[in-house]
């Protein structure tokens, strides 16, 4: 009989689960999309039935159309947008929509915990508070729907509230049990100290796992909802990032990852709790146990390549665009592009920025343009990789996933501008391939993730940097990295110019 796990990739818009064999061949995969609503300007809501539904109908077409039996899946896991607050009253009942991640209607919050803790909250969390965490939508929901608070008794993520369906026990990992921040992230257990400032049950906490951890066998009830076994095993999963870096490879303190989509993220493993960036970059639990991971996010990576595209270049062919703007000079003619386009967040943390085009020149044409854009995003993950290079963190070789890593060209680039080694996947599939490796470690099929690592991860072509380029790209940096100071004033200006009109 063949034996496979399923890793369930819950989403913003949709849910991609997949089966994976013991070899990490892909020998399913179907997904789902749920709406999302938006009933007021920055509030973004989902319904957790949604995501249950989803999962389960995704499930249900594997085993209804792609001929994968029930009693073949073996272990099921998660990887799980992060930071969405799902409340449960005394009965496990959802109380009202689940507030996600993209979330914004948090600034007053956020500022009332800086106000109150300071810089003894990132010591404990490892994170300043942002509007997409947990804990500023926890205060907002406690002062703006008093009477939805009264009745609260627990609080989820949103893989936590699938998993809890699946089994009917309550819980969170690490991984994303960090991205709350209300986690001590040193000590590895919740903060009695953040709970008691700000008057949150510690009861309201879920118990706490590890990612690999088994949580607990598919119900009897969900069997009868879902068609599943209940021999099947379920394991705790991890946030979406944590997953994505797993299903990278990014396993070994050597090793950072570069992902291009519509955001971006560059994200390294860390070994310990004691490095201190000082809430410049996110410090969260990974899903390897007893370890950690870095981020830093640009907001608008891939995001500014298709805003090019659509308001300037609508009819050529993506890939035939880039080709054309690779062979456009190094620098693009003396073209330099800021990707703050709608804002950014690392190193910066300024929503109120703008991007700039700088040195326009009559000579230019729109694949300069086009290259300038490529050479600005890959400047801002620089941006990030300073950090590490100003806390004596060291690494040597990148793994680029997303829109990045579809091009020769931006993989070069990429390896030109960081200094570094950087190589692409072959069997990229983000983090749904995270979650099902957690659940083939839960299973005992492989000792470690590193382990199962070997088996379902595969490396392709090193891009090397080149000195030539490496040397032209220090110095176009040099004057790159100085934009935001000279413009964020005009920025800030002509954003308010706006607001008035």
């Amino acid at each position: 009989m063949n034996e496979y796990v399923i890793g369930v990739d819950l989403g913003t818009s949709a849910v991609k689960v997949s089966a994976m064999d013991r070899s990490g061949k892909i020998a399913a995969q179907q997904s789902y999309d749920y709406p999302l609503s938006q009933p007021k300007p920055g509030y973004s809501e989902q319904n957790p039935q949604d995501w249950l539904y989803g999962t389960t109908i995704g499930i249900d077409r594997m085993i209804l159309k792609d001929g994968i039996k029930k009693e073949e899946i073996k272990g099921i896991s998660f990887s799980g947008q992060m930071h969405g607050l799902v409340l449960l009253d005394a009965d496990n009942q959802v109380l009202r929509p689940a507030i996600l991640w993209n979330d914004t209607r948090t600034t007053k919050q956020c500022q009332e915990i800086m106000d109150k803790l300071g810089d003894r909250f990132v010591d404990i969390t490892g994170n300043k508070p942002l509007e997409g965490f947990t804990l500023p939508k926890l205060l907002w929901v406690k002062e703006n729907e008093p009477e939805i608070w009264a009745k609260a008794k627990t609080f989820l993520l949103p893989k936590d509230y699938v998993r809890f369906c699946m089994t009917g026990n309550l819980g969170m990992d690490y991984s994303d049990a960090t991205g709350t921040v209300l986690l001590d992230i040193k000590q590895g257990q919740w903060s009695r100290e953040i709970c008691e400032v700000f008057d949150i049950p510690m009861s309201m906490c879920p118990p706490l796992m590890k990612s690999v951890d088994y949580a607990g066998n598919v119900s009897a009830s969900y069997a009868m909802f879902s068609g599943l076994s209940t021999a099947t095993k379920i394991y705790g999963g991890g946030g979406d990032n944590a997953c994505g870096a797993v299903g990278a490879g990014i396993l070994h303190p050597n090793m950072v990852m570069s992902s291009i989509g519509t955001s971006g993220v560059v994200l390294k493993y860390e070994e310990n709790a004691d490095v201190n960036y000082h809430g410049q970059i996110q410090y969260e639990c990974h899903a390897i146990p007893d370890t950690y991971y870095s981020m830093g996010v640009t907001l608008a990576a891939g995001h500014s390549l298709n805003w090019f595209k659509h308001k300037f270049d609508p009819d050529e062919d993506f890939s035939m665009m880039v080709e054309k703007a690779s062979q456009r000079p190094l620098g693009a003619n003396g073209l330099i592009f800021t990707p703050y386009v709608v804002g950014e967040r690392t190193p910066y943390a300024d929503a109120d920025i703008r991007g700039s085009f700088i040195g326009v020149d009559s000579m230019q044409d729109r694949y300069d343009f086009c290259r300038a854009v490529m050479e600005g995003i890959t400047f801002s993950f620089r941006d990030i990789l300073n950090i590490y290079d100003q806390n004596g963190q060291e690494f040597d070789t990148v793994v680029a996933i997303g829109g990045g890593a579809k091009s020769d060209f931006w993989l070069q680039m990429q390896a030109d501008i960081f200094n570094k080694k950087v190589v692409a996947l072959t069997n990229e599939q983000g983090p749904g391939l995270g979650a099902a490796m957690i659940a083939a470690v839960g299973l005992g099929w492989f000792e470690s993730l590193q382990n199962c690592a070997k088996e379902f991860v595969h490396f392709g072509k090193e891009y090397l940097p080149k000195p030539a380029n490496v040397a032209k790209y220090d110095e176009l940096y040099a004057i790159y990295h100085q934009v935001y100071g000279q413009t964020k004033d005009l920025c800030h200006a002509l954003l308010n110019f706006r607001r008035e009109d």
